[in-house]
């Protein structure tokens, strides 16, 4: 019997793709401990779907409306296991035994896609690449809808389930445990089941798991998914208290600021005896807002720090962390000097520095990240005083946590990285050459990035990085997945 040859390729090719999602799949549940398995996975130009056949109807509706998967008719594949409609949409069964379902589908460029499934996948991808769990969390409050939000007493928080009267056990697990299902169990109380843990300000995930089945908090409106197909409900311990005195008067107040894009009713305070208040976590860096009042807005009239806004008025200032100290030598008869940057979307009116005998400064609070940002001096940009240039945008790097690194291109005389985690800057973060490679360290949050190299100018993928997605300019960007610390 011969065997061609084009279809022993196919089938390598095949076999590695799908030994790729399963260790994949293994990790994530080797990491989160998450049984069933359930996963949305895009891998060089392919999707692939996979699910354990023991998923319940309640963590498979979960997952189907968390990708938008209603045209995929999966609950009946599930359970007839016949593929029909699904090849109509594109879709190929890649596996199907007793344990598992494999499907795949290939990723066409988003301008190239008349197909609906289509875009609503690729727009899931979109808004994966952009959702804030996979960013460092700079602003977040709970929103509790049947019941209180979780009672805190200095560093301790109450978790609470309500109801489950007849479960023999209830567990919490999160990432201050590192999902490890046994380790913290609830004690049953007269309306539910509650477990004190020591949280630190920040952005904690958790699920309860009762009698063995995992299940969100369904009184928390905060859920998000992992980026493995789990979804996991949020809670955020909080470290600010907006606080407002008096307007007893106001019908409705809510804080506005750069943290929640100057959303006019992103967030509504609480009325108190005094006043109106509202707890919130706020990430390292500096933040501005202002409050509104029944629609009118205003600086927070208890907060003495402001910078001037755009409207020739003034925004409140909030500073967390340590501050950076910006210094530009040199210019001492010069009127008035500027620093802007990423940081504060290059506004040259905010951010005015010091005159000191050497030159100006000005300590300024920034979060983990990659930034630029330059100067105005008497509303024109320096120069460089070695070369008469125009003097360059520069770059920093907080907290970097992995390096980039390209091989080869001895010749080459510049190599940029760029990608979401610098707002895609073609030309403002260098990689430095280092013997026989190119190198850069960056901060990445946790969760998906994509990213490409620009060598002398050229656009290019990472011949090292294997995993790939496509772009909307129907090529591709490099992938590259950042664990949970």
């Amino acid at each position: 019997m011969e065997v061609n040859k084009a279809d022993n390729i196919n089938n390598k090719i095949f076999w590695r793709h799908l030994l790729s999602v399963m260790v994949l799949l293994f990790l994530s549940t080797n990491g989160f401990g998450q049984p069933p398995i359930k996963a949305f996975v895009v891998k060089q130009g392919k999707i692939y779907v996979t699910l354990s056949k023991n998923i319940s109807t309640e963590v498979l509706d979960e997952f189907i409306d968390q990708y938008d998967l209603q045209e995929l008719d999966l609950k009946t594949f599930v359970r007839t296991s016949r593929p029909d409609s699904l090849k109509k949409l594109g879709w190929s069964v890649e596996l199907n035994n007793n344990e598992m379902i494999v499907l795949a589908k290939l990723m066409k460029a988003a301008n190239k896609s008349p197909d609906a499934v289509d875009k609503i996948l690729l727009a899931q991808k979109n808004y994966d690449n952009g959702n804030i769990s996979l960013k460092a969390p700079v602003f977040g409050y709970n929103r509790f809808t049947k019941k209180y939000p979780f009672a805190v007493r200095d560093s301790a928080v109450t978790f609470f389930y309500r109801g489950a009267s007849t479960a023999n056990k209830v567990m919490l697990a999160g990432t201050f445990n590192n999902w490890d299902p046994e380790a913290l169990a609830m004690k049953e109380v007269d309306s539910g089941w509650i477990a004190a843990v020591k949280l630190g300000p920040g952005k904690h995930y958790y699920k309860f798991i009762v009698d063995g089945n995992w299940t969100i908090d369904k009184e928390n409106q905060l859920v998000e998914n992992d980026g493995r197909g789990n979804n996991n409900s949020v809670y955020y311990k909080s470290n600010y208290l907006f606080s407002l005195a008096g307007n007893q008067n106001a019908r409705n107040v809510y804080v506005a600021g750069s943290f929640n894009n100057w959303d006019p009713r992103g967030m509504k305070m609480a009325k108190t005896a005094s006043g109106w208040k509202a707890a919130v976590f706020l990430g390292e860096g500096t933040h501005t807002y202002r409050y509104v009042v029944d629609g009118r807005w205003m600086a927070d009239p208890g907060n003495p720090d402001q910078f001037p806004n755009e409207f020739n008025e003034t925004n409140s200032v909030i500073q967390i962390g340590r501050p950076y100290q910006f210094f530009l030598p040199g210019y001492l008869n010069a009127r008035q000097v500027m620093l802007m940057g990423s940081f504060n979307q290059w506004r040259n009116y905010e951010l005015r520095m010091k005159r000191t005998d050497s030159g100006w400064v000005l300590p300024y609070v920034l979060g983990q990240g990659n930034y630029q940002y330059g100067y105005e001096v008497d509303g024109k940009k320096p120069t460089d005083p070695a070369t008469g240039k125009t003097m360059a945008i520069k770059s920093l790097i907080f907290a970097p946590n992995h390096t980039f690194k390209l091989s080869g291109f001895e010749k080459a005389r510049s190599v940029f990285i760029s990608g979401d985690f610098n707002n895609w800057s073609p030309n403002g973060f260098a990689m430095t050459r280092k013997g026989n490679e190119w190198v850069l360290p960056q901060h990445l949050a946790p969760g998906k990035h994509v990213y490409k190299f620009v060598v002398d100018a050229e656009w290019m993928i990472d011949p090292a990085n294997k995993l790939r997605e496509p772009n909307e300019f129907g090529q591709e960007n490099s992938v590259i997945w950042i664990e949970h610390p």
